[in-house]
């Protein structure tokens, strides 16, 4: 007899009569499941985990963004009113006025807008990771809105930096943060990426000097220096200022003498924003031949006797035939702050001075202060003829300075200028305009005297066809590419290259893994300045395939840095 326990335990009566499974209700059709990839799946955060994240510092600012984009997310500086704390609000405070910190003795021009210098001796390598770090924090959380915890960091520095300095700016990314890789590529390689070229000649009118730089296929061929730059264009133009104030008081003007620039260094150097401000928004640079070439005493003197008006009848006979000057009232950056007016053709004498000092002549320049135009044709003139040929034509006008108006056309226009007069001839001088001239009067001379049955020798050859069709059809799918002329070519930036080359997802020469970087620091590094990621020598298992089956680091490299 069956027990209730068993009854249940029964299989249905259907289950075993398969001949009457027909007579079942068929099952409701239903979509199948599809399984989707973790690849595709929307990330918990806000951006995915692999995104790459850009930096580009420099001297006196950090831009940031995601790899991909044409523009960062950010531009930070690193001036004081940058670095208070948290909850400093002293500079909404009525009557505060941070032109009025008095600054201390010795202090240099602009010290306290830097990140860092080329001389270490008096560099606080301390107070820039702190800096750093700070920068960054900010940028990933304000601006970038994630968390710091990008798997990998594009970082743009440029070519020539001191190695402690790169050390530690290293260690203070590896050492907050949570990346596992940071690749370095060199500012002017970006900018020739940026420019959509693979050569050119880039000129970076940066903070504290002007850097040349030679590229050929994405290579640093030649790089030359000077300290013509817009730190230097900034204390000039607070020296014209200062004379401009100085020559509008008619009670002072009578004391106008040659030491009207020791006076003006020592009163300018509180003034620094002020000053900044006025060359950033109201700098501009003169047409060849704009502006008159005089001296600096001359030129305040004249200043000085047009306040008095004692020259308003001379100014009046000429000023028909001259063009109208207008005057331009701006804030003074000196106390007590009041409104002076000085001409507009002022605000480019500045620029004339900084960059192509027209009243010096070569010998009495330094070498290390050389104007920007004679360095770009130098430049060019030690490159070999092929180099030359292609940098020429690509002429990338890049930095802080290039935003002055009329000073890229001002440039290409000098450079074109030099050529014209010297060619590329390296030797220069009255001597060598003698040698070229009896060299013309030679070559003159036989022409006038060559003999008159040499008509055969200048007879139109005959056209090879078969060649002529030839040479069209080899040279149908190659691109024609301008060289040979002074050129200049407009780019997105250093940091829209990084961010190029960092979306192509590709290995970097210079790829500093964590924990060899922590292991051994940049100690660790090959001095090896010519390393390629393409593998040398592959083995029967494939490129980069050992016998394991796993490919093997064998350590990182410094590239250009080295």
């Amino acid at each position: 007899m069956t027990t209730a326990s068993g009854y249940f335990d029964r299989k249905p009566p259907g289950a075993g009569r398969p001949g009457l499974s027909y007579l079942q209700a068929p099952p409701s059709p239903q979509t199948p499941r599809r399984t989707i990839s973790s690849a595709f799946s929307s990330p918990s955060n806000y951006r995915g985990e692999e995104d790459v994240l850009v930096f580009e510092l420099g001297a006196r600012h950090l831009s940031a963004g995601f790899a991909g984009e044409f523009y960062p997310r950010c531009n930070l500086g690193f001036g004081p009113t940058d670095s208070q704390r948290e909850g400093d609000y002293r500079r909404w405070a009525p009557g505060f006025d941070h032109r009025s910190v008095k600054k201390r003795e010795g202090y240099e021009w602009g010290e306290d807008h830097e990140l860092w210098r080329m001389d270490l001796r008096e560099l606080d390598l301390g107070l820039v990771g702190d800096k750093v770090e700070r920068a960054a924090r900010e940028a990933c959380s304000k601006y970038l809105l994630l968390e710091p915890k990008s798997k990998k960091l594009f970082l743009l520095l440029p070519s020539v930096i001191p190695h402690q300095l790169l050390s530690n700016i290293i260690f203070t990314l590896f050492h907050n943060f949570a990346y596992g890789s940071i690749s370095l590529l060199c500012t002017s390689i970006a900018c020739v990426l940026g420019a959509g070229c693979r050569s050119g000649l880039v000129v970076d009118i940066g903070w504290s000097e002007t850097v040349i730089t030679s590229v050929c296929e994405y290579r640093e061929t030649s790089q030359w220096r000077t300290t013509r730059a817009m730190k230097f264009l900034s204390k000039q133009m607070g020296n014209m200022l200062f004379r401009q104030e100085f020559c509008n008081n008619l009670t002072s003007s009578i004391e106008l003498d040659l030491d009207t620039d020791d006076k003006a260094n020592a009163s300018i150097n509180g003034c620094f924003e002020g000053c900044e401000e006025i060359t950033t928004r109201m700098a501009w640079c003169p047409a060849v031949g704009e502006l008159g070439q005089t001296s600096p005493v001359n030129e305040d003197v004249t200043i000085a006797v047009n306040n008095l008006s004692i020259n308003q009848d001379e100014d009046s006979k000429t000023g028909a035939h001259s063009i109208e000057d207008p005057l331009t009232s701006i804030t003074s950056p000196f106390p007590p702050h009041h409104i002076i007016q000085i001409p507009f053709s002022s605000l480019a004498k500045p620029v004339e001075t900084a960059f192509f000092a027209p009243a010096s002549t070569v010998h009495d320049i330094d070498i290390h202060e050389q104007p920007l135009h004679r360095l770009i044709y130098k430049a060019l003139l030690l490159l070999s003829p092929d180099i030359r040929s292609v940098c020429m034509s690509r002429i990338i006008i890049v930095g802080g300075g290039s935003n002055i108006p009329g000073l890229k056309s001002r440039l290409l226009e000098e450079v074109s200028n030099l050529v014209k007069d010297r060619g590329w001839d390296p030797i220069y001088g009255k001597a060598a305009d003698e040698r070229r001239r009896r060299i013309k009067e030679v070559s003159a001379h036989r022409r006038v005297c060559s003999l008159p049955d040499d008509s055969a020798a200048h007879a139109p050859q005959d056209q090879d066809s078969i060649g002529e069709t030839l040479r069209k059809e080899q040279n149908k799918f190659m691109k024609s590419t301008i060289s040979g002329v002074i050129r200049g070519v407009e780019t997105l930036g250093a940091w829209a290259g990084g961010s190029l080359t960092a979306d192509l997802k590709i290995q970097s020469i210079v790829e500093i893994d964590k924990d060899y970087f922590t292991q051994h620091g940049l100690a660790g590094a090959k001095r090896d300045t010519e390393s390629s990621v393409v593998p040398q020598q592959q083995s029967g298992y494939g490129a980069g395939i050992s016998r394991t089956g796993l490919s093997q680091k064998t350590g990182w490299t410094l590239g250009g840095w080295a």
